[in-house]
């Protein structure tokens, strides 16, 4: 048991799903993720810690009584700099990607030279999207207004997006070849600054492990690659931040919310 001011990383649990396009859903992932954590066992056999006692606190979901995107950004944003400016950890449990770009700026308010690590299948790189600069598809886009990015397992993009993309902050590391590169481990950290906030957009993960999203692509990382990545990441930078997005999850199969629960105790 904890509480809020002895507690150094808080969960945020923020149920958004409003520009989602394809499969909806993603407003039941952060209740799926913490119905899920309180069935995994607290010791870490890889690293032989008991994790949650560095203390680990849980708000209650983000509501948003708000009409327009605009609104709920600015929420998100406050909720997300009075944790940062409490010196937690914040880790945000999605809803749709759109969330990121404002916890992003709270963060980068906090810690100059940020730079943002992005697992995703899909580049999220558009200006505009269904009418509104904050839809999921736009959500690197928008967090490139606060911090560079390194964008890893990408395999889903427009044809503006690939146009748009050399003129951006971002380094691309497709699916398709990145693996062609015995170092592209390395070379992802070496392409970050010394302080990372990490976002990971479940479909970047191989859909045979991940098929509670909305937008499933062929593909992807497995459960020891996006570990060792996060790894090498972790043990050579400063990680200040993370949020996992886009659950959707799938009744009668409850593996992706656990895997989704393992791997933020991971």
């Amino acid at each position: 048991t904890t509480d809020f001011a002895k507690a150094r990383v808080v969960i945020l649990p923020v149920p958004l799903d409003r520009t989602t396009s394809y499969v909806s859903g993603t407003r039941n992932g952060p209740h799926e993720i913490l119905v899920a954590s309180s069935h995994i066992e607290l010791w870490d056999e890889e690293t032989q810690t008991d994790v949650h006692s560095i203390g680990i606190y849980t708000l209650p979901e983000m509501e948003f009584p708000f009409a327009g995107m605009d609104d709920v950004v600015c929420e998100i944003r406050r909720v997300a700099s009075e944790l940062v400016n409490r010196d937690k950890f914040p880790f945000i449990l999605g809803g749709e990607h759109s969330i990121t770009p404002a916890v992003v700026g709270a963060v980068a308010a906090k810690h100059p030279g940020l730079s943002v690590l992005q697992i995703d299948a899909h580049a999220d790189l558009r200006d505009s999207f269904m009418g509104t600069p904050h839809n999921h598809a736009c959500a690197m886009r928008r967090t490139l207004d606060f911090a560079p990015t390194t964008q890893v397992g990408i395999r889903s993009l427009s044809p503006e997006e690939a146009a748009a993309a050399p003129g951006l902050r971002t380094t691309i590391f497709y699916d398709y070849n990145m693996r062609a590169d015995p170092r592209w481990i390395d070379r992802v950290v070496e392409s970050l600054t010394d302080t990372v906030y990490i976002t990971i957009d479940v479909d970047g993960l191989d859909p045979a492990i991940m098929p509670a999203t909305g937008t499933p692509e062929p593909g992807g990382l497995s459960w020891y690659e996006t570990l060792a990545l996060l790894r090498a990441v972790i043990e050579r930078r400063t990680v200040v931040g993370c949020d996992i997005v886009e659950l959707s999850p799938m009744a009668g199969n409850v593996a992706p919310n656990f895997l989704c629960a393992k791997l933020i105790y991971k």
